[in-house]
Protein backbone atom coordinates (compact mmCIF):
# COMPACT_ATOMS: atom_id res chain seq x y z
CA UNK A 1 0.00 0.00 0.00
CA UNK A 2 1.26 3.45 -0.75
CA UNK A 3 -0.02 6.93 -0.13
CA UNK A 4 1.04 10.51 -0.55
CA UNK A 5 0.84 13.51 1.73
CA UNK A 6 1.29 17.18 1.09
CA UNK A 7 3.88 18.97 3.19
CA UNK A 8 4.91 22.56 3.39
CA UNK A 9 8.59 23.14 2.55
CA UNK A 10 9.27 23.57 6.30
CA UNK A 11 7.51 20.30 7.15
CA UNK A 12 9.39 18.47 4.41
CA UNK A 13 12.70 19.84 5.62
CA UNK A 14 11.95 18.79 9.19
CA UNK A 15 10.87 15.30 8.10
CA UNK A 16 13.98 14.87 5.96
CA UNK A 17 16.20 16.00 8.82
CA UNK A 18 14.53 13.53 11.17
CA UNK A 19 14.91 10.70 8.67
CA UNK A 20 18.56 11.53 8.07
CA UNK A 21 19.27 11.78 11.81
CA UNK A 22 17.90 8.25 12.29
CA UNK A 23 19.39 6.84 9.05
CA UNK A 24 15.94 6.13 7.61
CA UNK A 25 14.31 6.78 4.31
CA UNK A 26 11.58 9.38 4.41
CA UNK A 27 8.96 6.64 3.99
CA UNK A 28 10.46 4.59 6.83
CA UNK A 29 10.53 7.66 9.07
CA UNK A 30 6.84 8.38 8.49
CA UNK A 31 5.93 4.72 9.01
CA UNK A 32 7.94 4.57 12.24
CA UNK A 33 6.37 7.79 13.56
CA UNK A 34 2.86 6.65 12.63
CA UNK A 35 3.12 3.29 14.36
CA UNK A 36 4.83 4.77 17.43
CA UNK A 37 1.92 7.21 17.77
CA UNK A 38 -0.64 4.44 17.33
CA UNK A 39 1.11 2.32 19.95
CA UNK A 40 1.31 5.24 22.38
CA UNK A 41 -2.39 6.03 22.05
CA UNK A 42 -3.28 2.33 22.42
CA UNK A 43 -1.17 2.07 25.60
CA UNK A 44 -2.87 5.16 27.05
CA UNK A 45 -6.33 3.74 26.29
CA UNK A 46 -5.46 0.39 27.91
CA UNK A 47 -4.04 2.15 31.00
CA UNK A 48 -7.16 4.32 31.29
CA UNK A 49 -9.43 1.27 31.08
CA UNK A 50 -7.36 -0.59 33.68
CA UNK A 51 -7.44 2.38 36.06
CA UNK A 52 -11.22 2.75 35.66
CA UNK A 53 -11.65 -0.96 36.42
CA UNK A 54 -9.38 -0.54 39.47
CA UNK A 55 -11.50 2.34 40.76
CA UNK A 56 -14.81 0.58 40.01
CA UNK A 57 -13.53 -2.37 42.03
CA UNK A 58 -13.36 -0.18 45.12
CA UNK A 59 -9.58 0.01 45.13
CA UNK A 60 -7.72 3.06 46.30
CA UNK A 61 -4.10 4.03 46.40
CA UNK A 62 -2.31 5.18 49.50
CA UNK A 63 0.82 7.14 50.22
CA UNK A 64 4.09 5.23 50.03
CA UNK A 65 4.87 6.43 53.56
CA UNK A 66 2.04 4.21 54.85
CA UNK A 67 3.61 1.18 53.19
CA UNK A 68 7.02 2.03 54.63
CA UNK A 69 5.49 2.35 58.08
CA UNK A 70 3.68 -0.96 57.66
CA UNK A 71 6.95 -2.62 56.68
CA UNK A 72 8.93 -0.87 59.46
CA UNK A 73 11.18 0.86 56.95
Amino acid sequence: MSFSIRLTPEEKSLAESYAKLHSLSLGEAFKKALFEQIEEEYDIAIAKDAYEEYVRGGKRSRPISELWQELDL
